[in-house]
């Protein structure tokens, strides 16, 4: 079944690879139209999310929002596929980075790596052409294998090709913090997802919600600055991702709680998602509850779980 399995999709894959961008693009709408049709338990997540979260907006406002939230799903996986497979100076007409130089360290300042805390907006897999922009930066970022061995390793095969290194999140901890150095590096996290027990309790969108802790816990551990990147579609295949300002880490020379820290990374979130609501994730449910309370046990940076 494994062997199926990646033998359909690195059809697929493939296929999407031999066409036109811009038709791979509206071949993954059509997708995303059809899913939306199709799937009625993400659809009723995205409009009560999306409900929840605008209450002002109305109903046919809410459903125009969902309905195209799924059709920019699906442009961004299929263009995905395309993607990883095309050269960056082919690419680079269609993927503008703004932002860029708040990463680089000001020539008075002591040359330091940086965690960019990034969430799942637009083609967010364009996250990992950062260091051809940034060509001084070696780029590492986290991710979850998925059950089927088959696909996950057809998954990392188009990843790879980035040149960003990627290390499993359950597997490779150890791998992970030998790459981290004092300088030199960006690394990327995912923090706009839910948490699981052990997230942090913070208000996203008007709602408490599990918050991960490890852009704050990793920028405190190794000493880096700490960012937000967004990725927004600008038009059919096209798109723009946008460094955010530097968050403070510190304050009055000592390390600020990371509940402060992520509080920030989701007011800029929070922000992205009110300036493009179609462009987030809406069909992942983030406000689960939460669990009965428990005396919670004291851990250190160096114990928090790596992020998906």
């Amino acid at each position: 079944m494994d062997f199926l399995l990646y033998s359909v999709a690195l059809g697929f894959v493939r296929l999407l690879q031999m066409l036109p961008i811009t038709m791979v693009a509206v071949l993954g709408r059509l997708g995303g139209r059809l899913a939306h049709l199709l799937d009625k338990r993400h659809r009723t997540v995205a409009r009560n999310n999306l409900s929840r979260a605008f209450p002002e907006k109305p109903t046919a406002e809410i459903r125009a929002i969902a309905r195209e939230s799924f059709r920019r799903i699906g442009e961004s996986f299929a263009c995905a596929a395309k993607t990883a497979a095309m050269d960056w100076p082919d690419l680079k007409p269609r993927c503008e980075f703004v932002g860029t130089e708040l990463l680089l360290p000001q020539p008075t300042m002591t040359p330091r790596s940086v965690v960019v805390a990034v969430g799942h907006f637009g083609n967010f897999e364009l996250y990992a052409r950062l260091g051809h922009v940034v060509p001084a930066f070696k780029c590492l970022t986290t991710y979850r294998a998925l059950r089927e061995p088959g696909l996950s390793r057809l998954m990392q095969s188009l990843r790879e090709r980035s040149g960003c290194l990627f290390f499993e999140r359950r597997s490779q901890a150890n791998d992970l913090k030998a790459a981290m150095q004092p300088t030199g590096v960006i690394l990327g996290l995912f923090a706009d997802q839910h948490a699981g027990n052990a997230g942090l309790r913070l208000p996203f969108l008007g709602r408490e919600c599990s918050t991960s802790a490890a852009p704050a816990v990793f920028a405190l551990r190794y000493h880096c600055r700490l960012h937000t990147g967004i990725c927004y579609r600008t038009g059919l295949a096209r798109w723009r991702l946008e460094a955010g300002p530097e968050i403070p880490t510190e304050e009055n020379g000592r390390p600020r709680p990371t509940e402060a820290i992520m509080a920030d990374v989701n007011r800029a979130f929070e922000a992205a998602v009110r300036r493009d609501p179609a462009n987030w994730f809406w069909v992942h449910n983030r406000w689960k509850p939460a669990p009965a309370r428990k005396p919670a046990a004291v851990t250190t940076p160096a114990e928090t779980e790596l992020p998906a």
